[in-house]
């Protein structure tokens, strides 16, 4: 693979150089980082760390992005949620470790959606496991000693993205399918699970105008699908206690 992608390079930078250029720039999406959404019994705090999606780029407002989303999804059993956006458009593993750890507050959940721009920054399979691992450890020592879980959001299967031209869009969807194997692996880290994007919720219809991000639909679908792994855990976090 590695050695098909040295000879496409040209067409490759090509492709990428024309990509970046017709791309509409979308902003991040607009209002409040954190919110409050309305249920029974103490808030669950949620903090949601990563990239461009967690800056909610593709959606009016967080609430129709994927932290909002995310949150609305958890209450609907009926719990508050008390939900943080944490998230810059550009960002990879490292520098959320590096820059947006600090801005993280106290939480009992954490959920981690990165590997699109490890992906498309062509990084390899052992350095994003690395830096996703750094991560993970960083964020466990800055919350305290009790392990809050972690949740490690699938990395979007980018041979999916309707703006990629292929074999642009061949090659960064087999990178970050690779970088996914390795994220799964950090599920055998006590309190962290690990939950891939299936393929199918890449509709073209749930994209944003760029065909790049996600939609309100898309984050919407996203945010159910994590949800409905996530509730188990939270369930079986409350009945140890």
């Amino acid at each position: 693979m590695f050695a098909l992608t040295l000879l496409r390079a040209p067409v490759l930078l090509a492709q990428a150089v024309r990509v970046r250029r017709t791309t509409p720039r979308l902003p991040g999406a607009a209002g409040p980082v954190d919110g409050l959404v309305l249920g029974d019994g103490p808030a669950l705090r949620l903090v949601v760390l990563g990239e461009s999606t967690v800056d909610g780029v593709g959606a009016r407002t967080h609430d129709e992005a994927l932290t909002g989303r995310l949150a609305q999804a958890l209450a609907a059993s009926g719990r508050a949620v008390a939900w943080q956006a944490v998230g810059r458009t550009g960002a990879n593993a490292r520098t959320v470790r590096d820059d947006l750890l600090r801005s993280v507050r106290p939480a009992d959940l954490v959920v981690i959606a990165l590997g699109v721009n490890d992906s498309i920054e062509l990084h390899t399979a052992r350095r994003y496991r690395r830096d996703l691992l750094g991560l993970v450890v960083a964020l466990r020592r800055l919350l305290g000693p009790v392990p809050v879980p972690v949740v490690v959001a699938g990395v979007p299967p980018m041979g999916g993205f309707p703006a990629l031209p292929r074999p642009l869009r061949d090659v960064l969807g087999a990178r970050s399918a690779a970088l996914d194997l390795v994220a799964a692996e950090l599920a055998g880290v006590p309190g962290v699970i690990h939950v891939p994007m299936p393929a199918a919720l890449l509709d073209p219809a749930t994209f944003a105008e760029d065909r790049f991000h996600p939609g309100p639909l898309g984050y919407r679908r996203w945010a159910e699908q994590l949800a409905e792994v996530i509730e188990p855990l939270l369930s079986a976090t409350n009945k140890a206690e």
